[in-house]
């Protein structure tokens, strides 16, 4: 089935994301690197957010990002974080077990307005916006957390901090 292959990674991207979102610290959750960069709590809350998109993308047959959007301030700590990236987790594990082949082939719009941002295969667009970006956020997460001086876990394989414990 398309969904085992397209899927094969999710549950180790999950479980790797999470264990870099359990080292964030409560008292830099305000801490950006650079005035244009989000704050850490702001990152880490949009982390948590893509596993909404992706139920989104699941749900959903597009997503207009003209129309109004609800607010979303960042969460305000690790906990916060961690509960509702958990809760996520499991809906999107049990909403990608619920995929079938024509679901994952059926085509997916991203637009603003009439503008069409993006128009492909579910199964193309839950990589792309869900999953790639996650992976590219975590990326970003690391390295706030290198900054900090906050020991970064092992991802693909062990880190400098992983080799000095």
């Amino acid at each position: 089935m398309l969904r085992e292959i397209l899927f094969a990674d999710l549950e180790p991207e999950i479980a790797s994301t999470r264990r870099v979102l359990d080292r964030l610290p409560d008292d830099r959750f305000g801490w950006r690197p650079h005035d244009r960069s989000w704050t850490l709590g702001e990152l880490a809350t949009h982390i948590t957010n893509l596993l909404q998109w992706q139920l989104l993308i699941i749900g959903q047959d597009e997503l207009d990002l003209a129309a109004p959007q609800p607010p979303r301030n960042a969460l305000p700590d690790r906990v916060a974080v961690l509960e509702e990236y958990d809760a996520s987790a499991a809906a999107l594990r049990a909403a990608v077990g619920r995929l079938d082949d024509d679901r994952l082939r059926a085509d997916w719009t991203l637009r603003a307005g009439d503008h069409v941002i993006s128009r492909q295969p579910r199964a193309v667009s839950l990589r792309m916006f869900g999953v790639s970006h996650m992976i590219h956020h975590r990326g970003q997460l690391g390295v706030y957390l290198r900054l900090l001086d906050v020991a970064v876990p092992g991802v693909y394989g062990p880190t400098a901090d992983d080799a000095a414990q």
